[in-house]
């Protein structure tokens, strides 16, 4: 689908979701004190340096220092491109990504 994700809708999305639930779907989190923790996805480890803040709404690896939210989570453990990883967000919540009309492309030739 062509046109730009509304700035509003990002923001919304990301405040919306709740990073713990979202990567303990893919990497089984286990709670250690306030926060969550994990063997990174990122790199071979054996013991957890990858922390995930339900407070804060951000993952950190001590190991690697890969870091983020829930967008750079998708986009980095799902390899998906930014319009990718918004709308894997999307579905995630069930709802649909709409997009700004773009001005100045005719299809009148």
């Amino acid at each position: 689908m062509s046109g730009r994700i509304p700035r509003e809708f990002i923001d919304d999305i990301i405040a919306r979701s709740d990073i713990v639930e979202l990567i303990d779907s893919r990497v089984r989190l286990k709670k250690a004190g306030r926060n969550h923790q994990a063997c990174c996805p990122f790199h071979e480890e054996k013991s957890p340096s990858f922390t995930v803040s339900q407070d804060k709404q951000f993952y950190h690896c001590f190991g690697c220092g890969a870091h983020g939210n829930v967008i750079s989570f998708l986009m980095e453990f799902d390899r998906l491109e930014f319009p990718e990883a918004i709308e894997e967000l999307a579905r995630y919540h069930s709802i649909e990504v709409p997009r700004e009309k773009r001005w100045g492309s005719s299809s009148i030739g």
